[in-house]
């Protein structure tokens, strides 16, 4: 025999099993609701220092809708575009005349003058491409080649 086994200190040759610990049963407090484990306890109407407020719920998006969404809303302005604009007004007249730049006069007064029923924005520009101006500074006495409407007379 060993000295440890006259002491009482020798290990048996089986190990013996571990009792088990006692397993604790939870019970809920009374008049308490069961939360799941994942949302803070909120006591007397308060929070938790800390914790954010709750995010509103975001809403999946809908490529569908979205996509026939902005179809339609193309749609709208390239109607609105076409009809809604008043009508484009008669051409740039082909007939043109010289005349001579008075003092306090524009590429839009002479446009709006010699061309009435047109839009002012093609007659300023056939007027700058007639006379090769390439700014829009007016001498009073320059000559300018401006295109006539058949109602106005030529001065």
């Amino acid at each position: 025999m060993s000295i440890l086994a006259e002491r009482g200190h020798a290990r048996p040759a089986t190990p013996v099993p571990a009792q088990p610990r006692p397993v604790r049963v939870l019970r809920g407090r009374r008049g308490e609701v069961q939360r799941p484990p994942t949302r803070a306890r909120v006591v007397a109407g308060r929070r938790p220092a800390g914790a954010p407020c709750a995010a509103p719920r975001r809403v999946p998006v809908r490529w569908p809708w979205l996509a026939a969404l902005a179809v339609a809303s193309c749609l709208v302005v390239t109607g609105l575009g076409l009809f809604g604009g008043g009508g484009a007004g008669a051409p740039v007249p082909e007939r043109t005349a010289t005349v001579s730049v008075g003092p306090g006069d524009t590429l839009s007064s002479l446009a709006a003058r010699f061309a009435p029923d047109s839009e002012p924005g093609a007659v300023v520009a056939r007027i700058k491409e007639l006379n090769r101006l390439d700014r829009a500074v007016l001498v009073p006495g320059l000559p300018l080649t401006v295109p006539v409407a058949d109602a106005v007379p030529a001065p």
